[in-house]
């Protein structure tokens, strides 16, 4: 695509992902509680060969509401290319809860098939959460959608994505069954260095209020960095988390 014309689809992206966020803000002010939140990321692409490779993960989230860092999470992830735009992976992460944020930790499995083609990359993930308080799996499906439009030669890029969450099953330890909450984000790909990019965008989550408690709306951003040990020229996309 020429360069004028990459810039000039520029405002219609910005609009199709405030229409995202207004589809989130159509309950009621006064129905739903608000929350305004900061999520940092480090990742880190550790290359085994061509095809395989580790990525390490550290994420740590502030909230306003819940009085400072309300969760972090650590984790490995190993992932294998099966064809040419398709990843397999799998990995674990534990997540810990402080200040307001009173669920207890808890340590997640996951799997993931990631696919870039062309300008949209797509990441299709399950997870099993295993809690403290009962021997139940909760599941959740999570797929994501990525849209990237190069903005120079240089490597920075203006992106837009969503996803959404369902829950398969309910536990007697506290997951209900059905969708849960929705992602979406606006913002820029910077590249700091041909092995360093930063994912900087404003992040909108909306979890529904079902079963009588309120809905939530949490204003974030969203700052990911992510170092690829593998990179040579052609700078690694990071889904999301």
């Amino acid at each position: 695509m020429p360069k004028a014309a990459a810039v000039m689809r520029l405002p219609e992206l910005l609009a199709g992902a405030a229409s995202l966020v207004a589809l989130a803000m159509t309950v009621p002010a006064h129905a739903q509680q608000e929350d305004e939140q900061l999520w940092l990321q480090a990742n880190v692409h550790v290359p085994l060969d061509d095809n395989t490779r580790v990525t390490l993960e550290q994420i740590t989230r502030f909230s306003d509401r819940m009085d400072g860092v309300y969760t972090t999470e650590y984790g490995a992830l190993f992932g294998q290319k099966v064809t040419k735009g398709l990843e397999f992976g799998f990995g674990y992460r534990h997540v810990s809860f402080y200040n307001g944020n009173r669920n207890r930790d808890e340590d997640r499995f996951r799997q993931q098939l990631v696919g870039n083609y062309g300008r949209f990359s797509f990441r299709l993930r399950l997870d099993e959460r295993f809690h403290p308080e009962g021997d139940e799996i909760g599941f959740r499906i999570r797929p994501l959608v990525r849209y990237n439009l190069p903005v120079n030669k240089k490597g920075l890029a203006l992106f837009v994505s969503h996803e959404s969450f369902y829950l398969p099953n309910a536990t007697r330890w506290g997951q209900k069954r059905g969708y849960e909450r929705m992602r979406n984000l606006v913002g820029f790909v910077v590249p700091i260095s041909a092995k360093t990019s930063a994912d900087i965008a404003y992040l909108n989550q909306y979890r529904l209020g079902r079963d009588g408690a309120r809905a939530q709306m949490d204003h974030a951003l969203s700052v990911q960095l992510t170092i690829n040990l593998g990179a040579k020229r052609k700078r690694d996309i990071h889904p999301g988390d």
